[in-house]
């Protein structure tokens, strides 16, 4: 049975799942879905078409679902898809998507998203990721699964961080950053792998093969996409074939500078 205060506000329309808690000063739209089990805690807002999942904990004072932060938007119909397990935090804020990045928003399951965390129109988050206070996503940016952004950190437009991806806090990322990498300062630049998230989740055997592609790819001097090529000729792992294949396929580019002899 769900527990909705009265002093919370829910349109006619709304979709309230099983086991759902709404507390005092909530909004939810007519067009919401609410999964089972989740729980939306004092002043949160869920304006117009976003569907929520089951088992997710909303606190007090997100704003999910109001409209896109960009000025072509004209009110066309657009979607905020949020999946489960999810941990939303306070005053946080997620916009939908816009016609021209497909209309939807698409958020995955087990995420933390800390206080203050904005997603942009069009942004997809995979699974299993954090995202500390105040990281701000722009619109179309993409996050693959387990991917770490530190606070106070803002991404650009149309980035993409790839699965395993870490960015340090205070940072600014204008680039794409590869799958298992490790990327801090202002502007961001790769400095390693992601040696700490990957040994939470990946056999040591697989790390030590990721660190032979680094090598390749990062320390020979050779262009990026000759080197990821080369490897995707020779490489049978999951995992580097997946660092090779992100970066034949960035549109930004990878932030990373080389050493020159003055470095040595």
């Amino acid at each position: 049975m769900s527990m909705i205060s009265p002093l919370a506000v829910i349109e006619d329309g709304a979709t309230i799942g099983e086991n759902v808690q709404i507390a005092p000063y909530c909004f939810v739209s007519k067009e919401a879905v609410i999964g089972e089990g989740t729980t939306i805690a004092q002043g949160a807002c869920i304006y117009g078409k976003t569907t929520i999942g089951k088992y997710n904990q909303i606190f007090s004072h997100a704003v999910l679902g109001s409209i896109p932060q960009d000025l072509k938007y004209n009110g066309e119909e657009v979607e905020l898809i949020i999946g489960d397990h999810n941990r939303i935090r306070e005053f946080t804020l997620f916009n939908p998507g816009t016609k021209g990045g497909g209309g939807k928003t698409i958020v995955g399951s087990h995420n933390l998203f800390m206080g203050y965390v904005h997603l942009g129109h069009d942004v997809t988050i995979g699974n299993h990721c954090i995202l500390a206070n105040a990281a701000t996503l722009a619109g179309h940016v993409e996050m693959g699964d387990y991917a770490v952004i530190g606070g106070m950190t803002p991404i650009h437009q149309f980035v993409r961080i790839g699965t395993y991806a870490m960015i340090g806090g205070a940072s600014a990322v204008a680039q794409d950053i590869p799958p298992y990498c490790l990327a801090e300062g202002n502007r961001a630049v790769i400095r390693g792998l992601n040696l700490t998230g990957l040994r939470r989740h990946i056999e040591r055997d697989d790390i030590d093969t990721l660190k032979s592609a680094y090598r390749d790819l990062f320390e020979s001097g050779q262009p990026f996409k000759e080197s990821a090529t080369a490897l995707l000729e020779r490489s049978s792992s999951h995992f580097v074939r997946t660092l090779c294949d992100f970066i034949l396929n960035t549109k930004r580019g990878i932030p990373f500078e080389r050493k020159t002899t003055h470095d040595l």
